[in-house]
């Protein structure tokens, strides 16, 4: 009930919102922009909103749209993919210990930079799900407000700046097509895959767990996929339903006075932004030489985006979905688990302040 009302409270803004983000994503393919059903919604909502405009989103759609990524991604984790993973588990590893090396050095630049609290700067730079890192902030008395902004400018930017940059370059995959976009729609399996999976995002949600519209469904549908059971192929049209989705969701965090807030403070978050892109294509140059696993790929597993955002793209490119997605599932875990942990750590030595 309070999700109804919640969509039927303002549905003159949810209007402006929609038809704001299918504009966007409409002259992004016009333009033959990347990925633009995602980044066309993401560009266009976010100048609308800092404009001024009345749209608005709800996250009933943010979690449909994750919901069609992790659904459409599981499809990937056949068995051989599995072993795949499972022998490149050691550079896993090696991604998740980079981005919590990310978060040290962003907290340090914006606690030396932009005279921002040590709590603050901790929680606003750590590599993790931008709800999950407000949250921490909440219970260790840091300002949610800044934590929040610092993750909704980050996720802009490598949404934005990856793809562009990989399209300047000539960069793009050859991916073998997920096993099911094989297989001919089957109405009643898509049924049962929604039912299924939409069962465990409830579960996932009930119970508090990271992501839970990306990671529920990606579940099930990787259990599946990998016990060889292929209900039906995922409709391209619905994967750019998902994206719309997901881009409206994004460029709605930003208001006409985003910028305004803390100018100096969003200003230093651009520039550590800007310095983790660079050292994420360094880092996935010297992983892609140790591993033999595409550069373009590592860069995109470890850069430090979104898991739903950063599959897309590499499903979209082709450039190792499976891959891409398991360095960052495995990567937000571990983060969502050691960063509390570590500031307490650091707070004991005594090297912040309480």
């Amino acid at each position: 009930m309070p999700l109804f009302f919640g969509l039927m409270k303002k549905p003159y803004s949810l209007v402006i919102g929609l038809v704001t983000a299918l504009l966007g994503a409409l002259a992004a393919t016009w333009l033959n922009l990347p990925l633009p059903w995602m980044i066309g919604a993401l560009l266009a909502t976010a100048i609308a909103k800092m404009a001024g405009s009345p749209s608005a989103s709800h996250k009933v759609f943010r979690n449909g749209g994750q919901w069609v990524i992790g659904a459409s991604l599981g499809l990937y984790f056949t068995p051989e993919m599995l072993r795949v993973i499972a022998a490149n588990l050691p550079f896993i590893v090696a991604g998740c210990l980079f981005a919590l090396s990310l978060g040290v050095l962003g907290a340090n630049i914006l606690r030396s930079w932009a005279g921002t609290d040590f709590r603050t700067a901790w929680f606003a730079s750590a590599i993790g799900g931008a709800s999950e890192m407000t949250t921490l902030a909440e219970r260790h008395h840091a300002r949610p407000d800044l934590v929040a902004s610092a993750h909704s400018l980050r996720m802009l930017m490598v949404v934005v700046t990856i793809p562009f940059t990989f399209q300047a370059l000539g960069i793009h995959g050859n991916d073998v097509p997920a096993p099911s976009s094989v297989l001919a729609f089957d109405a009643t399996g898509m049924l049962v895959l929604i039912v299924l999976t939409s069962a465990m995002g409830l579960f996932f949600q009930r119970f508090h767990l990271p992501n839970p519209w990306v990671l529920g469904p990606l579940l099930v549908t990787a259990l599946l996929t990998g016990s060889g059971i292929e209900l039906t192929s995922m409709p391209v049209e619905l994967t750019n339903v998902g994206q719309l989705l997901i881009g409206w969701s994004l460029g709605d965090k930003f208001g006409p006075d985003f910028f305004r807030r803390a100018p100096r403070y969003l200003g230093v978050v651009a520039v550590a932004n800007t310095l983790n892109i660079v050292l994420a294509f360094g880092f996935g140059f010297l992983l892609s030489l140790m591993s033999g696993i595409p550069f373009a790929t590592l860069v995109l597993g470890t850069s430090p985006g979104g898991i739903a955002e950063m599959a897309i793209t590499a499903k979209v490119l082709m450039l190792g979905a499976p891959v891409v997605t398991s360095f960052h599932v495995i990567r937000m875990v571990f983060v969502l688990l050691v960063t509390a942990p570590i500031y307490q750590w650091w707070v004991r030595r005594g090297h912040a302040a309480e």
